[in-house]
Order: C-alpha cells, then sequence, then structure tokens
C-alpha cells in the first residue's frame, strides 16, 4: 500500500500554498506554527504536505476518508443552523499529537490506501445538496493541514448556497487565517486546555497559536464560532484552570460566545484515565456561567439541561436537546426569545 508520503503514480499530488522557500533549497510550511521545514523528498509532522521536486504538494487534497450526514449539534455547533443536518468529511493525518486524539485511526494514518474516495470542490457540493444538507464540515482530522481543498469546497459552496463549517484546533499561522476563513461560515475550535504545560506535553503543540486564532476570529466577526473544551480527569479538569479559560473567552472573544464542555472516553495512547464523570462538566458550566458566559453546554454525556438554550433575558428554555438531538426549537424570527423578545447570539436562518 503507498504511503501519503511516498506519491505514485496511482495518487497525483496537488500543488500547495502557504510555503517559503529557503536558500539552500528546503521548504518552509508556513501553513502552521510548526513551520516544518522539508528537504527533497520529505513529508512534514501532519504526513500531507511534501516537498516534490522542490515544489510543495498536498497529499490529501482531493481524497477523503469518507462522508457522513450528521446533526449540526454533533460538530457542536448549537448555535448555527440548530436542528439541520451538515455533509460532513475529512482526510488523514494531523498538525497536533495528542495522545488522546479520538479519531487516531485517521489523523494518524499516512496511507492513502483504498476506501479514500476522490471528489472534485464540485462533486463535494453536489453530494451535500443531494443529500439535503444545508451545509458541510470539515471535520474529522483537522481541516488546517489541507486548507487548499477545504478554501476549494468552500469557495464553490458559497457561490451555490451552501454553508461551511470548519472543525479545528485552531493551530494554524496568522498568514494562513485570513484565506481560510475568507469563504468559512462557522468554526468550533478544540481548546484542548489552558496550560502551556498540557499543551507541550500532551499535544506536542503550543497554546498561544491557538488563543491568537480565537481572538482573531472574535475580532474580524465574520466566521460564527464555538469554543470546545475537552475536559480530561486529572490534566485539565481543575476548577482553577476552568476559570480562568472561560474568564479569557469572556474578555478577549465576549460572553456571547458557546463554549461545551465535553466529556473524554479513554482512547489511543491515553487508556489510563476514567472517562469523565458528568458532575466535573456540570461544575465546569456552573463555573462559566458564574463567570458571566451566557451560553454554557456539556457534550458526550446524556445531560438534557447541560444541552439546553437558554434565553440569557428571561431565562426561557428555547431550544432543548437530548444528546444530539433537538427536541424543541422555540427561537422566533432571527434567532429572538419569543418570551421577551431578546435576540440570541448565532445564525439561525437558514
Amino acid at each position: 500500500m503507498p504511503s501519503l508520503a511516498e506519491p505514485t503514480s496511482r495518487s497525483p499530488a496537488h500543488p500547495a500554498r502557504f510555503f517559503e522557500r529557503e536558500e539552500d533549497g528546503r521548504l518552509l510550511c508556513t501553513l502552521c506554527p510548526r513551520e516544518c521545514r522539508l528537504g527533497e523528498g520529505q513529508a512534514g509532522f501532519c504526513y500531507v504536505r511534501q516537498n516534490q521536486g522542490g515544489e510543495m504538494v498536498s497529499l490529501a487534497y482531493g481524497k477523503s476518508t469518507g462522508f457522513a450526514v450528521d446533526p449540526i449539534e454533533k460538530k457542536p455547533l448549537y448555535h448555527f443552523l440548530p436542528g439541520t443536518s451538515v455533509l460532513s468529511f475529512g482526510t488523514v493525518g494531523c498538525n497536533l499529537g495528542c495522545r488522546f486524539c479520538q479519531n487516531w485511526n485517521i489523523s494518524k494514518a499516512r496511507e492513502s490506501g483504498r476506501g479514500m474516495a476522490s471528489l472534485t470542490a464540485e462533486e463535494v457540493v453536489a453530494l451535500a445538496e443531494s443529500s439535503g444538507c444545508p451545509s458541510i464540515a470539515f471535520t474529522y482530522n483537522d481541516p488546517v493541514i489541507w486548507a487548499e481543498w477545504a478554501i476549494d469546497v468552500a469557495r464553490e459552496a458559497r457561490r451555490r448556497g451552501i454553508r461551511t463549517v470548519f472543525v479545528t484546533a485552531g493551530y494554524v499561522e496568522e498568514k494562513a487565517r485570513e484565506e481560510i476563513f475568507a469563504f468559512m461560515d462557522a468554526a468550533n475550535v478544540d481548546l484542548k486546555a489552558f496550560t502551556e504545560e498540557f499543551y507541550a506535553k500532551v499535544t506536542l503543540s503550543h497554546l498561544a497559536p491557538v488563543l491568537e486564532t480565537l481572538e482573531w476570529l472574535a475580532r474580524e466577526g465574520r466566521v460564527w464560532t464555538e469554543v470546545t473544551n475537552l475536559v480530561i480527569p486529572g490534566l485539565n479538569d481543575d476548577p482553577g484552570e476552568t476559570r480562568r479559560l472561560a474568564e479569557w473567552i469572556g474578555k478577549h472573544m465576549g460572553p456571547d460566545v458557546p463554549l461545551h464542555f465535553s466529556a473524554f472516553h479513554p482512547t489511543w495512547k491515553m487508556t489510563d484515565r476514567p472517562s469523565t464523570p458528568s458532575a466535573t462538566l456540570t461544575q465546569a458550566r456552573r463555573i462559566a456561567r458564574e463567570v458571566g458566559l451566557r451560553h454554557v453546554y456539556t457534550g458526550n454525556v446524556h445531560d438534557k439541561e447541560g444541552q439546553s438554550t437558554l434565553c440569557p433575558g428571561c431565562g426561557q428554555v428555547l431550544v432543548v436537546r437530548d444528546w444530539n438531538a433537538v427536541r424543541r426549537n422555540r427561537l422566533g424570527p432571527g434567532g429572538t426569545c419569543r418570551g421577551c423578545g431578546e435576540r440570541i447570539a448565532g445564525r439561525f436562518e437558514a
């Protein structure tokens, strides 16, 4: 089976952007903060960006590990077209090294192999249309590393009236952000913890670039953004850290940004820790609401109260959820509360 880092005539590579040429002939990848320097034939940490004959190529462009029709709430996005379906897909590889990766079978895969579907941007959008999905999600593995394909799909989707969702860890270079998010409608950014120690030891990356991405998204205001924090027992579940994380979001992004606390389940290289107790997520939600965040949710557990949307004005329950299913939606026109008329932050019009 050919490796993605070993291109063959059966799997032609696609020209990539986001790189600079070094004086010694290597290529400097400027897509993510790793800044991999690639000699001839070398692929980056992500496995899918390679120096071929002095040119940067994307070995993942146009290749998908599969498509699925999901509820938009599964991304998770609770304030973006609630109750609708989204066409989800990803490729292989990742630019982080999370020991707890929930999708390790594709994020750590190096082989193109069988089962990888090859589609054009036009075909992906047509698949969303035929599936009755008003949006497309770039997900499963981090779309930052296959930015060229995500951008092309998003551009075609906007032309045809389909929304796009970027599900990411936010580990992306400043120079690449503008182009990547130019045609995106929504994003969920996985803020994995709120300490540099966690990022360095557990994800093999750094916290600062992720915070910069979050601040940039909030400042630009074009892309609807929600944040997820996977709570891992004994690693990032300290109430003090939770409070600092929530306070940072309120100060740097605003109190209306939805924050999702999700339960960890043992997997990949972190099977020595227990699943996150529901009580830990409930406590985290309470802390975040105490510091002023208006829309805080729990995920990966059965918690109807923690997954329902409340009006920050009158407290009325507006959207009732059960796991990823919307059981009741009482939002008024434009995402307003039918009780007091307050407008709920989000993008609710299909």
